[in-house]
């Protein structure tokens, strides 16, 4: 039998779209009680922009097997501990009872301020994901098969984040590949090498216009850092942990 992947092409399309529409709304009801944050953080501060990928990852897990774990989103529940730090918060928790199947962030960029915030969110997921292995290697989570890591990010496909960029290193050269590199490809760049160091098991960098309110358009750059390998590879864990029950 093969993988349930849960139409994921149409419901990621769907989520894109709830994703700029919960953006307008928050934006549109702060700015009519009079107290609009500033810049695009007004636009997020309801806290639901992503709430459609993590329900497409709900069904997945569902109907691969697992359908007795228990899915944390509030905040209460969503802490593991750490290694260089006592806790973490994360996005998503998976647990088969007392065992932690995954863990998952989903996170995203809107213009225009993509250059500190790029390399924030760079630093923030490199260390999030050697603090948790680390974790991980020293039993703190019990003595389990490797989890599922995942990092989901969702890019404004804009003027600004399209061009090239460039970089001041005046004493050693940045590697090649991220020379005159947009920001849009510095995320995939990103997420291409999280796996390949095999800090995610899967990462993907998804793009998408804020016309996409209407039809749910977005993009990912290779198949590598794709949203079909993201849910393919997770799908194929959760399978694995539904058969060793």
């Amino acid at each position: 039998m093969g993988l349930y992947l849960a139409d994921y092409e149409a419901r990621a399309r769907r989520a894109v779209k709830a994703f700029w529409s919960s953006r307008d709304l928050a934006r549109q009801k702060q700015v009519a009680a009079g107290r609009s944050d500033q810049g695009e953080r007004s636009a997020v501060t309801s806290g639901k922009n992503m709430d459609g990928f993590i329900s497409l990852m709900e069904d997945i897990t569902r109907g691969n097997g697992l359908k007795s774990a228990t899915m944390h989103l509030q905040r209460r529940a969503l802490t593991l501990p750490g290694y260089f730090r006592p806790t973490k918060l994360w996005d998503m928790l998976i647990l088969d009872g007392t065992t932690l199947i995954a863990a998952l962030e989903f996170k995203s960029q809107v213009g225009p301020s993509f250059g500190n915030n790029c390399n924030n969110r760079a630093e923030e997921a490199i260390g999030t994901a050697h603090d948790f292995w680390t974790a991980y290697r020293e039993r703190a989570f019990g003595d389990i098969p490797r989890p599922f890591l995942g990092w989901l990010v969702v890019v404004e496909d804009a003027e600004e984040s399209r061009s090239p960029v460039k970089d001041n290193s005046p004493h050693f050269p940045v590697f090649p590949e991220f020379r005159n590199a947009s920001y849009l490809d510095r995320y995939h760049l990103l997420c291409r090498k999280l796996m390949h160091e095999q800090l995610y098991t899967a990462a993907t960098s998804l793009s998408t216009p804020r016309q996409a309110i209407k039809g749910g358009k977005f993009s990912c750059p290779s198949d590598m850092t794709s949203l079909d390998s993201f849910v393919t590879t997770f799908a194929g864990h959760i399978a694995a942990a539904a058969a060793r029950k």
